[in-house]
């Protein structure tokens, strides 16, 4: 190939194109949990390689959720609408290889103000 840059209009046709509900099975929601966006995710051991049936996104969020990130980051980091991530999330959480913490709500049904310190100091980490 000589030293020139591709067409727009080429360079999309060798990038993967993968649709969201191909990632998901067409599932449009999780098998389990509801998964708020400031919901705490983190995974319960260090590799899931060896589970049959995982997808390279289902072994991307175990590895991302080695520290506790909430499901926005996570959607953020692999570059995924929250749905989708929420999807596989759901599968995760069915075979015990992530842990999702909700926020805590007030009495009046709010989250207390840890909960948005964690979402701003999220937020500023990205």
């Amino acid at each position: 190939m000589t030293g020139q840059a591709e067409p727009a209009e080429q360079k999309w046709l060798d990038d993967p194109v993968v649709r969201p509900y191909a990632l998901t099975g067409g599932r449009a929601r999780p098998v389990t949990g509801t998964f708020d966006l400031i919901s705490l995710v983190t995974a319960t051991r260090a590799d899931a390689s060896t589970e049959p049936g995982l997808g390279p996104e289902h072994l991307a969020i175990v590895g991302i959720c080695q520290r506790i990130q909430s499901v926005a980051e996570v959607a953020a980091h692999l570059d995924l609408p929250v749905g989708t991530v929420r999807v596989l999330l759901g599968d995760l959480v069915a075979r015990h290889l992530v842990q999702v913490r909700e926020p805590r709500a007030t009495t009046a049904g709010l989250p207390d103000d840890s909960v948005y310190e964690a979402v701003i100091n999220g937020l500023r980490a990205l």
